[in-house]
């Protein structure tokens, strides 16, 4: 019921502003659908995009706490102490079925369990803006794409000459973060520089439930941010970006649920270089991108000031390096169709020691980077087909050829109409794949017999434009099925543990998005998503399906409010209403259980004051002004209001 009154509620607000005029939504144009610029009214993928202007807008957030805004897509742990890991779930899936790009290139974690990349890793401060592409698209970017991609693109500068942007914040917690952006662009050649740095003493993560006096700390985190590009373009049909990216935190936290530890840390090291070399001959555009990602991570817990469990020392070192490169070309055969097709190549390797000291003896376990590898090739095409009637459409498919398992083959077909400048229909249907990690395949748990996790995705929907085109609403339906879904698996007689393909998934829902400019100072975004699956596995002989969703709420629902209160005076009020999730209990017996988290609702507000000749701006954000009382991960705390205040400057 709650659903309908919702749905009601959006088409009445939507029905009453369709008479404004100003933008035009149908002129978006986005680069992730088809590896080229294409307008979204000419493609049937569903894109969200969050553009430089709303990411300056966030104030005191980081890109966790950015992302989670947006309709489908839930950061567990983005409201939670900074350093928390972050768990990203786009529509439902896991957190390694999300594949995160930047600037167009793949990343991964090599040496993690499932291979997905951290995103406390990357800052906002250098993002011009950041494409969400929703469903299956591994036909044009292989792994781990099975819900979708999120590419993260990097801040250009446009201006002739020296300019420099930058900010400083501080705020609850002894939170103080800085930026500052340096740009040069000539003729031929530019460069960019862009520096970051956050250090928090943040909150002690955990719920204690420790009676008495006893000791506690506040889980500190620090992060350094360094990126440099440089443009060179001798002519029009050559262009070269080589580019050097620096990422590192440092944090202390709590491992687990109601445990308070003292001396528990992680340091998380990243290192890219690369370059995108595109080559215009005639109407054909080649692009050649190359990365270079290596990533360190060290866990130490010493057990000076606390012990927990049964080590008294622990030290885990997990670094892995990737080679990621990928040729493709951009083919225009007439006004009407165009064709991506190329050719990438992935290497992957990791180097992992894991020691701890306990009366029990101690524990040792190496994994050696030279035994420890991957190779895969992946050869892709798609063709795009856009006529002067409206209907648009793309075929595709993808041959991939892995070191370990052999060969897989994607598609997807995605169809889409567009009438009378006003209404999009779309159908997408598109399968996808999960490679197996280093760690599921070479660990002490690993199972060379692994075949990757495959998925069919199939979604339709419908979006409405307003007659001026600025004020729209999207309705879209999707189900995934996943098949193969690798599987930690305990042999209950020898107790034996190890990774095995056993589990079918099978997921749906429902995401309402809407965009209004309710007069020419005020617009307002929102949605609401559905999502629902269960797991089907074998248990003692006999299938069980039973709901796995773990930390994801069902029901979300999201609105932003944006009002120019003067030239100068801007304002942001925004709700994110979070419904009931799951998660999983364990007693002092280990034996697990299933806990119930209370939905809860966060409202904030950000406001921004220009000074003159818009060079200097100052802004206040303050999040959880209420004050709610709620919890993300069970047994772990959140922050109640908190708050940021900073200066912005551009030259």
């Amino acid at each position: 019921m709650k659903k309908k009154i919702f749905i009601a509620a959006v088409l009445f607000i939507y029905s009453n502003v369709q008479a404004q005029d100003n933008a035009q939504n149908l002129s978006e144009v986005v680069v992730t659908s088809n590896k080229y610029p294409i307008k979204t009214s000419s493609t049937g993928k569903v894109v969200t995009v969050i553009t430089r202007e709303q990411l300056e807008k966030s104030g005191g957030k980081d890109l966790s706490q950015v992302l989670t805004e947006q309709c489908g897509l839930s950061i567990n742990g983005a409201n939670s102490n900074l350093g928390k890991d972050k768990g990203v779930y786009l529509r439902g899936a896991k957190v390694d079925h999300t594949l995160i790009m930047l600037d167009g290139v793949p990343l991964y974690d090599p040496a993690g369990i499932g291979s997905n990349f951290d995103i406390r890793l990357l800052t906002i401060d250098n993002i011009e803006r950041i494409e969400i592409l929703k469903g299956s698209q591994s036909t044009l970017y292989g792994s781990d794409a099975m819900a979708g991609v999120i590419n993260i693109i990097t801040k250009k500068n446009t201006k002739k000459g020296l300019s420099s942007n930058g900010m400083i914040s501080y705020g609850s917690f002894q939170t103080a973060r800085a930026n500052v952006s340096l740009y040069q662009h000539k003729e031929k050649i530019d460069y960019a520089v862009n520096f970051s740095m956050l250090n928090t003493k943040g909150i002690n993560e955990t719920i204690d439930t420790i009676q008495g006096e006893h000791t506690t700390d506040k889980d500190g985190y620090k992060q350094t941010n360094a990126y440099s590009s440089l443009t060179y373009k001798p002519n029009k049909n050559i262009l070269i970006q080589p580019y050097l990216r620096f990422s590192s935190f440092n944090q202390q936290y709590d491992q687990g649920a109601f445990v308070d530890e003292l001396d528990l840390t992680n340091t998380n090291t990243n290192i890219q270089s690369g370059f995108k070399n595109e080559f215009l001959f005639g109407k054909s555009r080649f692009t050649f991108l190359y990365n270079y990602n290596s990533g360190k991570r060290e866990y130490i817990d010493d057990s000076i000031k606390s012990m927990n469990g049964y080590s008294k020392y622990s030290k885990g070192n997990y670094n892995g390096k990737e080679h990621f490169a990928d040729l493709y070309v951009v083919q225009p055969f007439n006004d009407h169709i165009k064709m991506t097709a190329g050719i990438d190549y992935r290497r992957s390797n990791t180097n992992q020691t894991e020691l701890s000291v306990s009366d029990f003896g101690d524990y040792n376990s190496k994994l050696g980077k030279d035994s420890i590898f991957q190779n895969q090739t992946g050869v892709y095409t798609a063709i795009i087909a856009n006529t002067n009637s409206g209907l648009n459409a793309e075929i595709g498919g993808r041959w991939n050829h892995h070191s370990a398992y052999g060969n897989n083959v994607v598609y997807n077909f995605n169809p889409s109409f567009f009438i009378r400048n006003r209404y999009k229909l779309f159908v997408n249907i598109s399968s996808g794949y999960k490679t197996p990690s280093l760690f599921q395949l070479y660990s002490s748990y690993g199972n060379k017999n692994l075949k990757p996790e495959v998925s069919q995705t199939n979604e339709a929907g419908v979006q409405v434009f307003s007659k001026s085109n600025k004020n729209n609403i999207r309705f879209t339906y999707y189900e995934r099925s996943v098949q193969d879904v690798i599987y930690f698996f305990t042999d209950p007689m020898t107790y034996e543990s190890k990774y095995i393909n056993q589990d079918k998934q099978k997921d749906f829902g429902i995401e309402i998005e809407t965009k209004l400019v309710l007069d020419n100072k005020s617009t307002a975004n929102f949605f609401y998503s559905y999502v629902d699956g269960r797991v089907t596995t074998l248990n003692n002989g006999a299938d069980t399906s039973y709901f796995n969703l773990i930390r994801r709420p069902k029901n979300t629902f999201g609105i932003q409010i944006n009002r120019s209160i003067t030239k100068r005076l801007f304002c942001n009020a925004s709700i994110l209403s979070v419904g009931k999730r799951t998660d999983i209990g364990f007693d002092a017996d280990f034996n697990s259980s299933e806990v119930v988290l209370s939905k809860y609702t966060l409202c904030n507000l950000y406001t921004e004051y220009t000074f003159d000749k818009s060079k200097i701006k100052i802004f206040a954000d303050l999040k959880n002004i209420t004050n709610a009382k709620y919890t993300e991960i069970y047994g772990f705390k959140t922050p109640g209001f908190n708050m940021a205040f900073g200066i912005r400057y551009s030259y």
